[in-house]
């Protein structure tokens, strides 16, 4: 592991600081390229405007119309975090600015991930059709349905496809496409999550409305009551948190500190043992989007939407006991996969040896839902682009193996699927993504070759520094600043993917050190010489007495006192 220390540029610190910043944190946000305060204002007023979206105006006026003739809308959601919560705003919205209008006609439709697959497919046009639906609106997924499209216009339905995944060589036709990534989209903000662009539809169809004097802008429903899912669906699809991301989520963040969130929402975090008044994107991340995410993978993600659209406190309560369970269930189901996996992938290379540039892994005894999962955790591990793969557990397509697939930087994983289609077509019967997740389907017959392919691919765009594990820091600590407010005030912020929480790096003693709770290791810290508590979670091989760490702060209260502890998270030896 090399731990390398940001730039920070001298001149954006500076007028950070000379702008009231606190100097700890001007110099973190100059590290992350912010160059002036503006760009920290996280106020409504600062999104971009829904109007720079290709497709928004066009959608809201056709919900507009589908809402004034009480036509029945269906949206077809995706079954993670990010559709779950992309469809719970689009009911709550719809129902919302539909109020005016005497409109309630939306329900939503969840494929199975193993029965249906990802996305709008044929089949599930015809359930949308069956349902007496008039309009189809697809969230987080649609912009590869082109045969699912064509279906549902062929059933005489209405489509408004929103998604935010990067598009294939062909797009649906004879639907509305509300995605900042199609062709010629002039949206600014390429990394917005599926919530967030169900959102703008939602924006636009309340202009849509003002303009037909509906209602005028002091009386129109307020949808900044959606940000609570908003924020939640953004941090946990990992999207880049570029400068209006970082407003949806700190939005979504102040109202969900003052107790105005869903009770769905509410109910999650009791279930996960966090506090709602000191919630951060890290409780998005890792409390509350697995236990959605667990749904979707092990059972039925209409259980998780359902938990977001209840108002009722007590059936929020017990759907979130539930996915609590389902989650505690996906966690023992993917500490097996992973331990078989990783045995897997050390019989891929002997001991000492570096990994080759790409891990393809697969064992007919792993579980579809969970592949995502351990592919991650491998990646972490191994630092190579890693592919888990499942036999598929759909009725007559048990040939099939799904595969999901993380990257590390320098390697964009959908590019290199599409590189692999076009050199062995035929190989890949669907695959998609982004540059740091993606998924595939293969026969397994293709299994070597796609392992072969993907390899080659690695060896062609990887070189010896970029395969090396590499973490970025913001450097030493002041001692100074090692207080219980200065973390208050850190944890205040939106940190996340693109815009990295604060990891400091320096050289410590290490006083003491044991494991505790068989896999981690506490450690007895002599920081600038004082004397500080350390833990590394997941990590057991002891330290040198002297060695550099890279650490997050973190408060460790006990019997009414909040020291500072740090959590390390990698150390150079």
């Amino acid at each position: 592991m090399k731990i390398i220390t940001r730039d920070v540029p001298p001149r954006a610190a500076w007028a950070l600081e000379q702008a009231g910043l606190h100097p700890l944190l001007a110099r973190l946000f100059a590290a992350r390229g912010v160059t002036t305060s503006d760009e920290l204002d996280d106020a409504l007023g600062r999104l971009l405007p829904p109007d720079t979206m290709t497709g928004a105006r066009e959608a809201a006026r056709q919900l507009a119309d589908a809402m004034a003739a009480k036509q029945r809308i269906c949206i077809v959601a995706d079954y993670d975090c990010d559709g779950a919560t992309a469809c719970a705003v689009g009911v709550r919205g719809l129902k919302l600015l539909g109020a005016p209008l005497g409109f309630d006609s939306v329900g939503y439709l969840v494929p199975d991930r193993v029965v249906d697959g990802y996305g709008l497919t044929p089949a599930i046009a015809r359930r949308v059709k069956d349902s007496g639906a008039d309009v189809l609106i697809t969230v987080d997924n649609g912009i590869a349905s082109v045969e699912g499209v064509r279906t549902a216009h062929e059933l005489g339905l209405r489509v408004i496809v929103t998604d935010h995944h990067l598009p294939g060589p062909q797009l649906p036709a004879d639907c509305v496409i509300v995605n900042p990534n199609q062709p010629g989209c002039a949206f600014e903000s390429k990394s917005i999550a599926g919530v967030g662009v169900m959102f703008y539809v939602l924006l636009a169809l309340r202009a849509e409305l003002r303009e037909r004097g509906v209602f005028d802008a002091k009386n129109q429903p307020r949808i900044d009551a959606l940000l609570p899912l908003v924020a939640l669906g953004t941090v946990a699809d990992v999207v880049k948190l570029d400068g209006n991301n970082r407003r949806l989520v700190a939005q979504g963040l102040k109202r969900v500190r003052a107790g105005a969130l869903p009770a769905g929402m509410a109910a999650l975090f009791g279930a996960a043992g966090r506090r709602v008044e000191a919630a951060s994107g890290f409780d998005f991340g890792f409390a509350l989007g697995p236990r959605l995410n667990a749904a979707g993978r092990l059972a039925d993600m209409t259980l998780g939407i359902e938990c977001l659209l209840t108002d009722d406190p007590a059936r929020a309560d017990e759907l979130a006991r539930t996915l609590d369970g389902i989650n505690r269930e996906r966690k023992v189901i993917e500490g097996e996969m992973r331990e078989q996996a990783l045995e897997l992938a050390e019989a891929m290379f002997d001991e000492g040896e570096e990994p080759p540039p790409a891990m393809v892994l697969f064992d007919p005894d792993f579980h579809e839902g969970v592949v995502g999962i351990v592919a991650s955790r491998l990646k972490d591990k191994l630092h190579r682009p890693t592919f888990v793969f499942a036999a598929s557990a759909a009725p007559g397509k048990e040939h099939e193996l799904k595969g999901s697939g993380r990257s590390i930087p320098g390697f964009h994983l959908r590019d290199a699927l599409d590189l692999v289609a076009k050199r062995h077509p035929g190989v890949l019967l669907r695959f998609g993504g982004h540059a740091m997740a993606a998924g595939c389907t293969i026969d397994e017959e293709h299994l070597d070759t796609f392992e072969q392919a993907l390899q080659q691919v690695a060896h062609e765009w990887l070189d010896a520094a970029t395969l090396q594990r590499r973490l970025e820091a913001d450097g030493v600590l002041d001692r100074q600043y090692r207080r219980p407010d200065l973390v208050d005030v850190l944890q205040s912020h939106v940190w996340g993917q693109g815009f990295a929480p604060p990891v400091f790096c320096e050289e410590v003693r290490v006083v003491s050190q044991r494991i505790v709770g068989e896999k981690h290791l506490a450690l007895k810290l002599q920081h600038q010489g004082d004397a500080v508590d350390g833990i590394w979670f997941g990590h057991t091989e002891p330290l040198p007495e002297r060695v550099k760490i890279a650490f997050r702060l973190e408060l460790d209260e006990w019997q009414g006192q909040r020291r500072v502890r740090f959590l390390v998270e990698a150390a150079e030896i």
